[in-house]
């Protein structure tokens, strides 16, 4: 795969605050890149310096496998923040500007508010959108230019759970059709459901990166219900379980490698135990951001 941005050893200070702390990722052409991280581990600042908003202490970026001038910058379309529309104006009006400063073709303008499915209210004034749909618009907004790359700095932040849904569609819409997206997010599950590669972020500095569909591999655990009485004692028999653990709804069990729900139910089958409830459990991003935040700590 290509290299759309290339981050090496990047680095800012505040007087003695370091905002990002020798900082080295790689964004793969046509991914959907997510940092992670709480508040103040140097996700905003990251992204505005490579958008050469914030100047850098150390270190370098490279954009299509080179340093970032107009043509490249040309390429890409970035929401940092929440772009300062007319409130008087109407959806069209405001895009005509943005596209006048920009110097993208006004043509482009009912095509990407018919992506963000804004089209119908095109001519209704900002200040009588929802947050969402503003939200939608600055998004519209991004798209003018027909960027190669989209970066979103949590998109999602203040919207309802509708708000949310319509933003995640609509960003994997926007990857569907082969564009590259990074985006900064605390929102974990929304960054599971929606990027391929993330990375965790904490204090500027790199705790973890890699492919979204690796953090439920390896590990499974299965939970088991049963009204049969010798439920516990066929699973602390199971040869395929390294743990078995009682909680509220019935019995947790880790499986070993190699073993799955399907192993697990015909042992179960053939104690002559029938499992009213079998549902297999993978380790979710939330609980690799949690593990990782918690390793940092004691590090």
């Amino acid at each position: 795969m290509t290299a759309v941005l290339e981050i090496k050893n990047l680095t800012k200070r505040y007087g003695r605050i370091t905002a990002v702390n020798d900082l080295s990722l790689t964004v793969e052409k046509g991914s959907v890149f997510g940092i992670l991280g709480p508040n103040g581990s140097g996700k905003t600042t990251t992204l505005g310096i490579i958008l050469d908003v914030i100047n850098r202490t150390g270190g370098e970026y490279l954009w299509f496998g080179e340093q970032g001038n107009n043509q490249v910058r040309k390429k890409i379309g970035a929401i940092l923040e929440t772009p300062i529309f007319y409130p008087y104006l109407s959806a069209i009006k405001n895009l005509e500007i943005v596209a006048d400063i920009k110097g993208a073709p006004t043509s482009n303008i009912e095509p990407v508010l018919k992506k963000v499915e804004l089209y119908e209210r095109r001519d209704d004034k900002y200040r009588t959108y929802s947050l969402g749909m503003k939200q939608r618009l600055s998004i519209a907004s991004a798209l003018l230019c027909d960027p190669e790359v989209m970066i979103l700095d949590e998109p999602t932040n203040g919207l309802d759970p509708q708000g949310i849904a319509e933003i995640r569609e609509l960003i994997k819409q926007i990857a569907l059709e082969g564009k590259t997206i990074i985006l900064a997010s605390h929102l974990l599950d929304e960054v599971q459901k929606v990027c391929s590669h993330f990375c965790v972020l904490k204090r500027g500095s790199l705790l973890y990166s890699g492919m979204v569909e690796e953090v439920s591999a390896g590990l499974v655990q299965v939970e088991v219900k049963s009204d049969s009485p010798e439920l516990e004692k066929a699973l602390e028999t199971y040869q395929g379980a390294s743990k078995t653990e009682r909680d509220l709804h019935g019995y947790m069990v880790t499986l070993t490698e190699g073993h799955d729900a399907g192993h697990l139910n015909a042992y179960l089958h053939q104690q002559g135990i029938t499992a009213n409830h079998l549902v297999t459990q993978r380790k979710s991003l939330e609980k690799q951001f949690l593990e990782l935040l918690a390793e940092s700590d004691h590090a």
